[in-house]
């Protein structure tokens, strides 16, 4: 074989490698243009996701049925509200678990670790000053849940009396507040399953939470039973950062997909989805 053949072979092998790694790079840019094209419209929309192509959540779980891991995945009514804007967006929806303060503090937006906060949040005046929030997407209140056959039915017979609350929330506050005139102890548990188990075993004589929550609760366990509403007046909303184009942009984005839901019945399919009826209108 002369040196020509040998030359001529060798610019063909480097060729046909040049070809191959153009191939490899034009695949690799493929895989990514989904989340590209997702983060582009995000873009043109005035929307700068903290990770692009995903639509980042924070929570804290496990909060059923509004959100809780089901095998690997987080599920939930509030889940599948906030898809509606992942959706619109053409990105997944992560959701990061997290302490519940940083999403009312809006410590967990500075921070940049997520772009909007779920978690069943009731609206209140002192959250409107630390975060952005949404149009309201479901009404709510608190309610008393005990053992069943317990000799308690309202907040006047839990004197002297032990009453769990979970950490960071309006519950808390309504028993803080009903304690003084009651006579009964608050004690703070860090989440749901926490509070709720421990009524069970008797460590606290009642517990105080949302409707949403405990009447779900007593269904799947039927040694508990909820004895009293107290007619709080809530509203539940989300979070995104305060004063920041993008959250504002976002929370727009959610009440606009919000009245589209409630219009065509997406919402009353999805409410009656997780809570077995269809909201009261």
């Amino acid at each position: 074989m002369n040196i020509l053949s040998t030359l001529q072979k060798s610019r063909a092998t480097m060729a046909a490698a040049s070809v191959a790694a153009l191939a490899l790079t034009l695949t690799a840019c493929g895989g990514d243009s989904g989340s590209s094209g997702a983060e582009n419209k995000a873009q043109a929309e005035g929307i700068t996701l903290v990770r692009p192509g995903k639509l980042s959540v924070c929570t804290h779980l496990p909060y059923k049925p509004f959100e809780f891991k089901e095998g690997n995945k987080v599920v939930g009514f509030d889940v599948d509200m906030l898809d509606l804007v992942a959706k619109d967006l053409g990105v997944e929806q992560d959701v990061v678990n997290i302490e519940w303060s940083q999403v009312t503090s809006g410590a967990a937006f500075q921070a940049k670790k997520c772009d909007m906060g779920m978690g069943a949040m009731t609206i209140t005046a002192k959250r409107k000053e630390a975060i952005g929030i949404t149009n309201p997407y479901m009404d709510a209140t608190q309610v008393l849940l005990v053992k069943k056959g317990a000799p308690y039915k309202s907040l006047e017979d839990l004197k002297g009396k032990e009453v769990g609350v979970q950490a960071d929330t309006t519950g808390k506050d309504y028993a803080d507040e009903q304690a003084k005139k009651f006579g009964f102890k608050v004690i703070v548990f860090n989440d749901l399953t926490l509070q709720t188990n421990n009524v069970k075993s008797g460590r606290v004589d009642a517990a105080i939470n949302d409707n949403g929550v405990l009447y779900p609760f007593v269904s799947e366990n039927p040694d508990t039973e909820v004895v009293a509403e107290f007619h709080t007046g809530e509203q539940y909303g989300f979070a995104a950062k305060k004063d920041d184009p993008s959250g504002t942009k976002l929370i727009a984005k959610f009440n606009d997909q919000l009245a589209k839901a409630k219009a065509d019945g997406t919402y009353n399919a999805t409410f009656k989805k997780w809570f077995g009826v269809e909201p009261k209108q």
